[in-house]
Order: structure tokens, then sequence, then C-alpha cells
């Protein structure tokens, strides 16, 4: 992992930090992420998300992490939609702010969310999707030892609009 960068979990302390980076970033993760409320970027708002969020962490369903780089953070990775049993699978979302593209944070921080997936929550497969255009998320899951597993046509409402996406997963080493 890149020295400097690093995941941990988030915090109802890390509010005012994230919701100043989540407002800095509106306009550049527009094309990727699904319509937001006028009100998303708030702290009220982002308050109430990572409340949620940690809900669902307590009770075994969802990893909620901050992406770090000398301590600062700098954007989101969330192991989501855990499900237990023989699957012992869920889904892997993340974002990195603007300033921080294209220098291996986001590579550093899925390798660091995959292995707290796949050794202290014991999960076998992660799985993850990118729009079919966003070729820089791709090589970072590929980095990360991701395989595309297929094309899902109309797969999730991004930027207002069913948009295809490629799927990935990556199983836990053997």
């Amino acid at each position: 992992m890149t020295p400097s960068v690093g995941v941990r979990l988030v915090s109802v302390d890390d509010v005012a930090e994230l919701t100043a980076l989540v407002e800095r970033n509106l306009d550049f993760l527009a094309p990727w992420d699904p319509l937001r409320e006028e009100d998303y970027a708030t702290e009220p708002v982002q308050r109430r998300l990572i409340a949620e969020m940690l809900v669902r962490h307590a009770d075994g369903s969802a990893l909620p992490l901050v992406i770090t780089d000398r301590d600062r953070i700098v954007g989101r990775i969330t192991v989501n939609d855990v499900v237990r049993g023989p699957f012992q699978s869920a889904h892997l979302g993340y974002w990195v702010s603007e300033e921080h593209t294209g220098r291996g944070v986001g590579t550093a921080a899925v390798g660091a969310a995959a292995e707290l997936a796949y050794g202290k929550w014991g999960l076998h497969r992660l799985q993850a999707a990118t729009l079919v255009h966003n070729l820089g998320s791709q090589r970072v899951l590929q980095r990360n030892g991701f395989t595309q597993i297929g094309l899902a046509p109309r797969y999730l409402k991004i930027a207002g609009r069913w948009q295809d996406h490629l799927l990935f997963q990556r199983v836990a080493p053997s």
C-alpha cells in the first residue's frame, strides 16, 4: 500500500471534514453518482448518513470506511450489502477526491479494504461495478486482483439515467 494511504472506520467525528470534501467534489463525482438532493453536502445529511452506516456496521451488514492520506480524509470506501451463510459475499464501492485521483490512492484503499473484508470480516467474495466508460476505476480493481465477470445492462441509475456497468469480483485467497 502507498505508505501515506490508509483506511479506517468512519466516525461521527468525521462529519465536518467529510462534508467539506463532499461539497468540494460534488461536480467531480456527479457523472459517477446517483442524483443527489440539494442538501446532500450539508452536515446534517452527512451526519445522518454516517449514523445509518454505523448502525449497519454494528449489525454486520456493512464496513463503512474513510480513505486517508497523511491522516486527512480523501475519500470513502464501503464494503456493503454483506450476505453471510454459504455466500459470504459483499459489494465494494468507493470514491477518491479529484485532487487525489491518479496517484495510487484508490488502488491502495481497495487493497486495504479487501484485506479487512477477507481477514477480520471473513468474507469469501467481493463484487464491484463500474460504469462501462470508467476505465480508471476498472484499472484500480484489476490492480487489486478483481476480474471482470460480465456486463449488467441498465444496472444502476447514475447521473439521472439507468446505465450499463461492468461487474468485477475477487475471491479471497485460498
